[in-house]
């Protein structure tokens, strides 16, 4: 089916017209149309176009009221104040659009009409190392903008640029060759996060011994350089440190209650073979230029403290590639293999400047251009309940599967105190789908460049701006669709709305508009922001109007109408931030 017109850009449409046949020479102008207290929607144009036409205002809004039919969409128009428009719509103009929202799959929601590929860059744990709370805003971000944009018909390639190549490796190897008993205490294979804190608890040991053993800092030196040129062995236990990681990802990935495709992670080492060409083709244009043996590119308006140009090293002096030969290269390849118009970068904040400048780079060089741009989608940090970054007590970073557990544990209790008649499975059940749930919804429902505060006692509160609150309307709604047994919702645009009725059904209506704006801005708080306002007007609908026990059976069915209609637009808009919706909690 068509995507659904809003009623404000039907409205809109109708004053764009009315303007310009009132005021021919002012061409197609904006009635700078919102909603509005003192009516439903209120047009303000008229002032600014009046002043730069040098006309009244008045009288100008006058005629552009004479040229609005009255009749199906607007009940009443008035004009007030030096000309603004007080526009209230009709009931029946409501409800009939939102009957042709419920009659479509998608609740009118547009597909794009030109859509491109995306290639987002989110998601990004280091092999060998465990998830930390830092890893989770990537993933949760990430996670929420590739469904958005895929609802909105865009091609969507994700990318894990896993951290599985450099230093820490022939670290890590050399440690490993020369320590084999330590792999496993028992001496057996581990998997998943056991695994993971092996592999952990080793890489500690060998960066311990790195920093203060030279022969070993050399030795491991030399293992780089043979894991770079591809010997055997040496390839064979990074092959199984990787593999291993990967397992550990999964697993946590899996608790985050998201899909992670293996042929998506594509780590540093996926562009390996790629980086000697990026360094002679960036050489060769004269984009890079070798100084101090470094290839290096510089910046006007990049410069250290003490006023000398900051370059991007594409290539060290010792031959080694940097962080930029390799994303230079995930640049080129995304663009030319994959076919990009768009790259995203779901990246911490505090890497904007080197995104800035492999960006600028890439740009020079030609990979990007006037038909493909690139993004970072920068994201702030995670605090704890103090304000400083989130630590342990002991002042060690916070291992993310601990506070998953931790969420879902607090997540039990509060569904268990609200559950009647559910089973310990169930509440099991529940339980991850309200925690893991709280924990995405808090990081989502903040602009992400923003710092957030993880506060896991106000994430699974029933009250305020909390993933719990959605879900508990959602499982509300569908406990009254259950009472209501044969008695089927529908619409009817002749009833008159009540003021809750009204405000419910006009926030119903902009759920496409909200969509089509977020998927084009990448703010996936903005459909938090949408959905928790939703939430809120329904609860004031709920205590306003009586479903089941209203005056007439027409006044059931279109109350049941609006209640369905509330659902599906909170069960789709939740399931695009990957939160769950359970029926019952």
């Amino acid at each position: 089916m068509a995507s659904v017109p809003s009623l404000a850009s039907t409205l809109q449409q109708r004053i764009s017209d009315a303007l310009s046949a009132a005021l021919p020479e002012a061409g197609s102008a904006d009635p700078l149309l919102r909603r509005s207290d003192r009516a439903d929607f209120q047009a303000n144009g008229m002032l600014a176009l009046a002043k730069k036409l040098k006309g009244n205002p008045r009288e100008l809004a006058a005629k552009v009221v004479e040229g609005l039919p009255a009749g199906d969409l607007i009940q009443e128009i008035e004009v007030s104040g030096p000309g603004f428009l007080n526009i209230t719509l009709s009931d029946r103009a409501i409800v009939e659009t939102l009957a042709a929202r419920v009659a479509d799959a998608r609740l009118g929601v547009p597909v794009k009409e030109k859509p491109g590929t995306t290639v987002i860059d989110w998601a990004q744990p280091n092999v060998a190392k465990e998830m930390h709370v830092g890893h989770l805003r990537s993933a949760v971000i990430g996670d929420a903008v590739v469904k958005i944009l895929e609802f909105a018909g865009e091609k969507v390639v994700s990318r894990h640029h896993i951290g599985d190549w450099g230093t820490q490796f022939g670290m890590l190897i050399q440690y490993l060759l020369e320590h084999p008993h330590e792999l496993d205490h028992e001496g057996r294979e581990a998997a998943g996060e056991e695994a993971m804190s092996n592999l952990n608890r080793l890489y500690k040991a060998s960066r311990a011994l790195f920093d203060a053993d030279a022969d070993f800092k050399e030795r491991a030196r030399r293992r780089v350089v043979a894991l770079q040129a591809g010997d055997e062995e040496t390839l064979a236990l990074w092959q199984r440190f990787v593999d291993e990681s990967k397992l550990y990802f999964y697993s946590v990935f899996d608790k985050l209650d998201m899909k992670i495709e293996d042929a998506d992670v594509v780590g540093e080492s996926g562009y390996n073979h790629m980086l000697a060409e990026t360094c002679r083709l960036l050489e060769e244009s004269g984009v890079a230029v070798r100084s101090e043996g470094a290839l290096c590119v510089f910046f006007e308006d990049v410069k250290g403290p003490d006023g000398n140009p900051v370059p991007l090293i594409v290539q060290k002096s010792d031959g080694g590639f940097g962080y930029a030969a390799t994303d230079l290269s995930a640049i080129r390849n995304r663009v030319q293999e994959l076919g990009a118009d768009t790259l995203v970068y779901v990246v911490d904040a505090r890497q904007s400047l080197h995104f800035k400048m492999v960006f600028e780079t890439a740009r020079r060089a030609g990979w990007l251009n006037g038909e493909v741009k690139a993004v970072q989608l920068a994201f702030g940090t995670v605090l704890g309940k103090d304000g400083k970054p989130f630590k342990t007590r002991e002042g060690e970073t916070v291992r993310l599967e601990d506070l998953l557990d931790e969420a879902v544990e607090r997540a039990a209790a509060v569904v268990r105190e609200k559950a009647q008649d559910l089973s310990e499975e169930e509440i099991a059940e529940r339980a991850a789908q309200v925690g893991i749930g709280a924990v995405k919804y808090a990081d989502l429902s903040t602009s992400a460049i923003r710092d957030y505060k993880f506060d896991l006692d106000q994430m699974v509160s029933l009250n305020g701006d909390t993933s719990v609150y959605l879900q508990y309307a959602y499982a509300r709604i569908q406990s009254i669709l259950r009472k209501a047994g044969e008695v089927a919702p529908k619409a009817h645009p002749e009833l008159a709305l009540a003021p809750a009725e009204r405000a419910l059904a006009l926030h119903l209506d902009e759920f496409a508009e909200t969509l089509t704006g977020v998927a084009e801005t990448y703010e996936p708080h903005k459909l938090a922001a949408y959905l928790y306002q939703l939430a809120s007007a329904y609860t004031t609908f709920y205590d306003q109007c009586p479903v089941l026990k209203a005056e007439s059976a027409e006044l059931v069915e279109n109350r049941l109408f609006l209640c369905d209609l509330t659902a599906r637009t909170l069960r789709q808009g939740m399931a695009l931030l990957g939160l769950r919706t359970p029926e019952r909690l």
